[in-house]
């Protein structure tokens, strides 16, 4: 199938403006060739804003410390406190570009704080191998008004240096994934003519290496997508993706052994053809085995029609017929306790209603963590990116508003944050309460703030003894500040002062537990306001 990643290039006097360049991949299942991207994955959110400032985060001892293992179909902390990947994917150091897309137009730290204020706690980090040639150098990032200013000089490997750490200090884990390679577009297997099996081991290892000891980094997804003539368990060691991805795993290992290894599947099984990379039946009877025990987590990727039609997408009995379609290429390795499950992509344009159906299918499959914790699948939505040709993104094509909708749809799959090794602020505001009443309190953050414009996060936590059934929060700026935009919350603003309600799907609130909303403004240098929430 084709799948189309707009490469935008910006035009640094203006908006920046969007050349379509196109990446080409082959869809599956007797299919014609259509578009295909990669979706990551969120919670609910906003942007947070300055990095110094008060913040009342009551976060418990939360899990996710340290580097993790897996155990049987659960994945778990350095402590042994099971986690839930819940994330996005943010693509570009795969493309031309060298380095992650947007930062044409906004700060990357900018970036990274919404993604943590949406919900969503896991980044997987496309490349391809050309990020280690020294002639790869980042290119379409805006330095004007104090942008990216830590990014000036640096090579690729230097910039997502940059990213890696801000994430690991916001609380978010970050998964690299092999995505292609060279810039020109996917390849069927793990090597091609021009970068060998060789070249792969050896950027493999020297990414381990890399970030040996930085726990952010929590694992490697080793080839994206192998399909035809990619085969699981033909043991011809050229086309033998599970034979290779042994290979390759164990090198990681040997550089890291700490490390998460992420393994997709194949394009067909025993004549089954699926979706490129979402194929794990091979599984079942040649498991990938490695050096080191409890490493390997199995990746799939899952499509709608905006990317490619597939037979079951007309059966009758659509969507019901979508768990056991699941249950065949990939859930089973899931409920048979055998290995954790990721679903490493996933998305669409939701312009249509079997793409709507598919995807609420989907995220009631995955498991709700309110009702399953962290024993539940794993899951990085594609995209962050607008520029994804055949399923839009998080972001819309202003690189800063939400597409609420469509976030929306991954409410109830987010899971919790993990600690990072930065600090909050404090601040927060009233709503007193006690007995059977109800109660809130509110924080404000400014996680980045470059002058022209500044982001920042709200959490609103439920302090009394019953649910929330609504909230409202507001604050007063000392300044001339004024919101450029809000998510997961509606405002008015009257001079300087804002408040704040609630979105439909998020103002219950049980007791104890907290909310957050996030929103952009401007100018810059407002400082932490008092804020106040009360419960309506």
């Amino acid at each position: 199938m084709f799948r189309f990643h707009f490469h935008d290039t910006p035009s640094f006097s203006g908006s920046p403006r969007l050349p379509r360049r196109r990446g080409l991949r082959r869809a599956v299942c007797s299919v014609a060739a259509a578009l295909l991207l990669t979706l990551g994955a969120g919670a609910q959110a906003v942007h947070a804003a300055d990095a110094g400032t008060a913040d009342v985060r009551a976060v418990p001892a939360a899990a996710g410390a340290g580097y993790w293992h897996t155990s049987g179909r659960q994945i778990l902390d350095a402590a042994g406190q099971p986690v839930r990947i819940a994330g996005i994917n943010w693509f570009g150091f795969e493309t031309g570009n060298n380095v992650v897309h947007g930062l044409w137009s906004r700060d990357y730290k900018s970036m990274i704080d919404q993604m943590k204020t949406l919900g969503y706690n896991t980044i997987r980090l496309p490349y391809s191998d050309d990020i280690f040639k020294s002639s790869a150098i980042p290119n379409s990032i805006d330095f004007s008004s104090g942008k990216n200013a830590d990014l000036q000089g640096l090579n690729s490997l230097q910039v997502m240096d940059k990213l890696v750490a801000y994430a690991g200090r916001t609380g978010l884990k970050v998964i690299l994934d092999r995505h292609r390679p060279d810039s020109g577009g996917q390849s069927a297997l793990w090597y091609t003519a021009s970068v060998p099996e060789s070249t792969w081991i050896a950027n493999l290892k020297a990414i381990a290496t890399r970030y040996s000891g930085q726990d952010a980094v929590v694992g490697i997804d080793l080839h994206n997508e192998p399909h035809d003539p990619a085969c699981w368990g033909c043991g011809d060691v050229t086309k033998d993706w599970r034979l290779a991805a042994q290979r390759a795993g164990n090198a990681v290992l040997a550089a890291n052994p700490q490390l998460l290894v992420f393994v997709e599947g194949v394009q067909t099984v025993n004549g089954v053809s699926g979706w490129w990379g979402g194929n794990l039946m091979g599984v079942a009877q040649y498991p990938v085995q490695l050096d080191v025990a409890n490493r390997v987590v199995y990746s799939a990727h899952d499509y709608a029609t905006s990317v490619a039609q597939q037979t079951w997408f007309s059966d009758p009995s659509f969507p019901a017929n979508m768990p056991g379609i699941w249950d065949k290429y990939w859930g089973y390795i899931f409920k048979q306790n055998i290995a954790p499950v990721w679903v490493g992509e996933f998305g669409t344009t939701l312009q249509s209603t079997v793409d709507q159906r598919w995807l609420a299918a989907l995220v009631d499959y995955l498991r709700p963590t309110s009702t399953n914790g962290s024993d539940s699948f794993h899951w990085t939505f594609w995209s962050w990116n607008p520029n994804s040709g055949d399923t839009g993104g998080i972001l819309k094509d202003d690189w800063s508003s939400v597409d609420t909708v469509k976030d929306g749809y991954l409410a109830s799959v987010k899971a919790p944050g993990f600690p990072g090794n930065g600090g909050g602020g404090g601040g927060g505001g009233g709503g007193g309460g006690g007995g059977g009443t109800a109660a809130c309190s509110a924080s404000y953050a400014v996680s980045s703030d470059w002058g022209g414009g500044f982001n920042a996060e709200v959490k609103v936590t439920n302090s009394g003894t019953v649910a929330l059934k609504s909230w409202k929060v507001t604050w007063t700026w000392g300044g001339s500040q004024a919101v450029t935009s809000m998510w997961n919350a509606s405002y008015t603003q009257s001079g300087a002062t804002v408040t704040a309600v609630n979105a439909v799907h998020n103002g219950s609130v049980a007791a104890g537990s907290s909310v957050t909303f996030g929103l952009g403004g401007a100018p810059g240098g407002g400082g932490v306001p008092t804020v106040s929430c009360t419960a309506t």
